[in-house]
């Protein structure tokens, strides 16, 4: 009879705690969230009307870039030379970008017009 009693008791046990991890589960919720993926075209901009603006007491400094762009951005910026990690921000009338390179460089290492430009903010690289 004791034997029972203890099997019984066991059994018992093992009820309640499945009980209470079922609970405790089932009382768990979760936000709702969203993912997703998509596809998107991506076109380029033209760069046009390419002006670099020499230091008037220092000719062989590079002060300033201009250009232009064939379509609305919302952002820009000009890395100048290729090894360098400098990136210069520019600003926009109407399509037309000017960017103050700051402090200026040595005109002579300048060996790239790389420019960024997109619809939406760029991050500072």
């Amino acid at each position: 009879m004791l034997r029972k009693f203890g099997f019984l008791f066991v059994a018992l046990v093992a009820i309640v705690i499945a009980a209470t991890a079922y609970a405790f589960a089932a009382s768990n919720t979760v936000p709702a969230t969203k993912a997703g993926a998509g596809i998107g075209v991506v076109s380029g901009y033209t760069v046009s009307g390419i002006i670099y603006h020499l230091d008037t007491s220092d000719a062989t400094l590079l002060t300033s870039v201009e250009f232009d762009l064939d379509a609305a951005a919302t952002s820009a910026r000009i890395k100048l030379v290729a090894a360098g990690t400098t990136w210069y921000p520019c600003t926009n009338v109407v399509n037309h970008w000017t960017c103050a390179v700051s402090p200026s460089v040595a005109f002579s290492t300048v060996d790239q017009l790389n420019v960024i430009a997109a619809d939406t903010a760029i991050p500072t690289p």
